[in-house]
């Protein structure tokens, strides 16, 4: 084996192997925590729209105001204790949505936001630099599912036309009067008004389903807590003062759900390597591997490099051959090529222009005897080594060949 000097520096191939390893554990952690590209400034009513209709402004106002605000995109976190705000869509499944409140009841509260508009998303045709995420405001309706809530026993939902809202020690305007939808009482209803409109109809109540339960608080006007209703400050005092009022004036933290609007993300084995107390184990994994990188780049020496199958050249040649012969048995094969070739090489040397066989053979005899040469005669060895079987006959023959060879030529 030969050492060979490694055609890579190993200061590129390390950092090959950190860029690959850096872009794995990237593409790992995006595959966890479902980073694919999307935006969630998609145009619809939750936490992180910047639309009209959506409450990425009602999100800001809480987080200046001191509390801790976090976004839940699991069904798992629904159960978490602190105040739950909900903004669910129009194609919301009533019984869902009734079960998840009811689960709630001694979790922690509740802050129920209906939708009401139905948006759209600003076509080109409108003369305006629109950012994404911006939508046009088409129509109001009142959501399907209200009566599946069980909560609204007395009352109905309506949408009409109203000059003001007031509560909670806030009076003012709504964006849009004309549009209002309130919860208008047709009997005795178990929500207690919290803000009404200059006609006296529910613009947000709070309802609790006893007495040791948490409250729930329905926000039935949107315009109250969304971005087009943070645009006013009295409208914005007032969300803040709902959230008190909600949270009972504890000090409690604020998740907005995520799973309702749509943009639920499952939990999956990536998901839990990359959160406590898997992350522990995670992160010994990674230290491992870079400890085995480490140690493979300390090794002594550059690395082997393995020799060729087959040598080249002409004395391999001949012992390649002389292997197989050898594997073989095939000894008697030797003789008349070599006598052959001896007599060739002699003949070459010493001018001789008989052709070959015993012509040859008898010339260089007659050369022996010019040099007063005493031993066998070149044809009586050619004639045994032509003869011979055994690998000792061989080379007795072979050898005296090769002493006549060197005696007569310089």
């Amino acid at each position: 084996m030969s050492r060979a000097k490694s055609p890579f520096h190993p200061g590129a191939v390390a950092l090959v192997l950190l860029v690959g390893a850096a872009s794995f554990l990237l593409l790992l952690y995006a595959m966890a925590h479902g980073l694919d590209g999307s935006s969630e400034r998609d145009g619809r009513a939750h936490a992180k729209s910047p639309g009209l209709d959506g409450y990425a402004g009602f999100v800001s106002l809480i987080e200046n105001s001191g509390h801790t605000v976090s976004l839940s995109y699991s069904e798992g976190n629904l159960d978490d204790y602190g105040l739950l705000v909900l903004t669910p869509r129009f194609d919301t499944d009533g019984e869902e949505l009734a079960e998840i409140i009811e689960q709630r009841r001694y979790t922690g509260p509740t802050m129920l936001v209906l939708p009401k508009w139905i948006a759209m998303p600003i076509p080109d045709s409108v003369p305006v630099e629109a950012e994404p995420g911006w939508v046009l405001l088409a129509n109001a309706m009142a959501p399907p599912w209200f009566d599946a809530l069980d909560i609204g026993e007395g009352a109905e939902l309506a949408i009409g036309t109203t000059g003001g809202f007031s509560g909670l020690g806030y009076e003012g305007t709504l964006p849009d009067g004309t549009n209002t939808m309130a919860l208008v009482e047709t009997g005795e209803s178990p929500i207690e008004p919290l803000v009404v409109d200059r006609e006296d109809d529910m613009l947000a109540g709070l309802y609790y389903a006893d007495g040791d339960a948490w409250p729930l608080v329905i926000v039935f006007e949107p315009d109250l807590v969304n971005n087009w209703g943070m645009a006013n400050e009295t409208r914005a005092r007032l969300a803040d003062a709902l959230i008190h009022k909600a949270s009972e004036d504890e000090d409690l933290d604020l998740t907005f759900d995520m799973t309702l609007p749509g943009l639920a993300k499952t939990e999956n084995l990536l998901t839990l390597a990359f959160t406590p107390p898997f992350l522990a184990a995670t992160l010994c994994l990674i230290l491992a591997a870079l400890l085995v990188a480490w140690r493979a780049f300390q090794r002594f020496g550059p690395p082997f490099a393995e020799a060729p199958a087959m040598a080249q050249g002409k004395r391999q040649l001949a012992m390649n051959g002389a292997a197989l012969l050898a594997r073989l048995k095939r000894w008697h094969l030797l003789g008349t090529p070599y006598a052959t070739l001896v007599a060739r090489r002699i003949a070459s040397r010493l001018s001789l222009r008989e052709p070959e066989g015993e012509a040859r053979e008898r010339a260089i005899d007659n050369a022996l005897t010019r040099t007063d040469y005493q031993g066998e005669s070149f044809g009586h060895w050619a004639n045994l080594l032509r003869q011979a079987r055994k690998p000792a006959d061989i080379l007795r023959a072979s050898r005296a060949l090769r002493s006549i060879e060197r005696t007569l030529t310089p």
